[in-house]
């Protein structure tokens, strides 16, 4: 007999002895088989009640455990200058930013300036260097990069619609690294950077440095690390530089970009709304934003005549940093030019 065959004979032999056993209690004690029912009827109901009471008990801890871990999603940690007391500085201009910085761009002239000095993550306004660096290179701009599992963020966990497998020209990533901030396009610009991520790291430190932009660190190309930072009078510099290369004018101030990722067409806008602004004129533009660094913005501008480069770091809300620029537009074009450069004291080297 086979161990099979022997498993199954032994489970039907314990079947007709509980059979025989029941029909034993049927024939001796009909009382008796009534008992027994009614004593497991009650063990019965005792068991379901212990197991829903488990249930609730069990369905009641893990609603409390997502309550809570949607709260602490909600609670976003405080932006560095937030923890160092920069936004109770007060200024003339009520700005919900605590850094602002205006300059004019042709005589280097500050117009107006709050906690300038201050070093600050900067988000994706990393993403100029990023734009400056590739640009400067002449790499082929046709030429086919993949996305890979390396350019996924474990920074911030942040998503992305380029999906792992996404196969577009470097001119592309490019324009999505700089109009929408894409950070799998600005990882894979570095990665994919002739010596890897490591050397193109160390060129944008060393830019930096050319640039006299001596509070500035960077760590990555996408802005997602809090450890890449600089200050609002390293980032004028950085804007000036930007701004003398067409292509990067070009792509940071396009208001919307398409891409083909096989048989899907994807629609990415601009996240800076002023570039669709028709009384804006906007030569070159970076949005950015992380919790730690809170929503940045640098502009070049022209405004009342004169060619601008504005600076907006750590600002509260999501809208603040636009209404800050407005803020700022408002009050030069109320100041007579004459007077305005009376008030002026400083200069930025640039």
């Amino acid at each position: 007999m086979t161990k099979c065959s022997q498993i199954a004979l032994e489970r039907w032999l314990r079947g007709v002895v509980g059979f025989l056993t029941l029909l034993g209690i049927l024939v001796a004690s009909p009382a008796g088989l009534a008992d027994t029912v009614k004593a497991s009827s009650v063990t019965h109901k005792k068991v379901v009640k212990t197991a829903s009471a488990r249930i609730k008990h069990t369905f009641a801890a893990k609603k409390k455990l997502v309550a809570s871990a949607r709260t602490r999603q909600k609670a976003s940690p405080s932006s560095l200058g937030k923890s160092r007391g920069l936004h109770s500085v007060q200024d003339s201009l009520n700005l919900k930013s605590s850094v602002a910085l205006v300059v004019d761009q042709e005589t280097n002239e500050v117009l107006f300036k709050k906690n300038e000095q201050a070093i600050l993550p900067i988000a994706s306004l990393t993403k100029l260097m990023t734009g400056l660096i590739v640009s400067e290179a002449n790499l082929p701009s046709d030429e086919k990069i993949t996305i890979t599992q390396e350019d996924v963020d474990t920074e911030k966990g942040s998503s992305s619609r380029l999906r792992v497998g996404t196969v577009l020209s470097r001119g592309e990533l490019l324009h999505l690294a700089l109009m929408s901030s894409e950070n799998r396009a600005a990882h894979a610009l570095g990665r994919t950077y002739p010596g890897g991520l490591a050397t193109f790291t160390s060129l944008m430190n060393a830019k930096a440095q050319l640039l006299g932009m001596k509070d500035t660190r960077y760590v990555e190309p996408t802005g997602l690390s809090s450890e890449n930072r600089s200050s609002a009078n390293d980032l004028v510099k950085l804007v000036d530089m930007a701004h003398k290369h067409p292509l990067l004018r070009e792509l940071t101030t396009s208001p919307g970009f398409q891409v083909a990722v096989g048989n899907r067409v994807l629609q990415y806008n601009n996240t800076n709304r002023l570039v669709k602004n028709s009384s804006w004129d906007i030569g070159l533009q970076k949005t950015g934003y992380i919790a730690e660094a809170g929503r940045c913005l640098v502009m070049q501008t022209k405004i009342a005549g004169r060619q601008l480069i504005m600076v907006f770091l750590d600002s509260a809300g999501s809208l603040t940093r636009i209404a800050d620029a407005q803020r700022v537009r408002h009050w030069l074009e109320s100041i007579p030019r004459e007077a305005l450069v009376s008030q002026s004291e400083n200069r930025l080297g640039v």
